[in-house]
């Protein structure tokens, strides 16, 4: 019996330290999503920008998520190397965040980095690139840190009486690398 009991110890603490392990090293995350943009009532109180409203719903390596993200997108133009053309806008992406939310109730927060947007007025077509860090979260992310990049193309789909773009319609995915949390999406993984 004294063999026996030495045995369950063994068993819960090699358990204990595979669970701490799972939290422990880094995870590679690519999670895809779709979703609209649009103008936000939200004010980040940057001066020189307008804001904008994501909402998007996808999956990938953490499981099935939806996301709502707001961000300070400045008004004017800058140069940029990799964003210029006649018909191109490059415009940065000053502040912001967002809350994923995924099916079994865990969030995930994070805030903008950096963020800027290439925008061809010749086909209301943007393409986004930014950077988010993991800044808190709940449930199985309550101890996550670490980076996500997205990557995203928004197209128009509505404009205003004076042919302004109102509502876009975007597709993209998250990459990048989270610690501290379970990957695993206990609800996504008993379908």
């Amino acid at each position: 019996m004294k063999h026996f009991a030495s045995l369950v110890a063994a068993a819960a603490l090699m358990l204990n330290l595979g669970v701490e392990a799972a939290y422990a090293h880094n995870e590679s995350v690519k999670m895809t999503f779709s979703g609209t943009s649009e103008n936000t009532a939200i004010n980040l109180q940057q001066p020189n920008t307008s804001n904008d409203e994501d909402t998007f719903a996808g999956k990938g390596t953490l499981g099935s998520f939806t996301l709502l993200n707001v961000r300070a997108i400045a008004n004017s133009p800058t140069p940029s190397s990799t964003c210029s053309g006649p018909n191109l806008l490059y415009l940065e992406e000053l502040a912001g965040a967002g809350v994923f939310r995924f099916q079994d109730g865990s969030l995930l927060n994070v805030t903008l980095t950096q963020g800027a947007d290439c925008i061809d007025l010749a086909t209301n077509v943007a393409h986004c690139t930014l950077t988010f860090q993991i800044t808190s979260g709940t449930g199985r992310f309550k101890e996550a840190s670490g980076v996500l990049t997205m990557t995203e193309t928004v197209s128009a789909v509505a404009s205003d009486a004076l042919g302004n773009p109102v509502l876009f319609a975007a597709t993209g995915e998250f990459t990048g690398t989270v610690s501290g949390a379970d990957i695993r999406d206990d609800q996504d993984a008993q379908k």
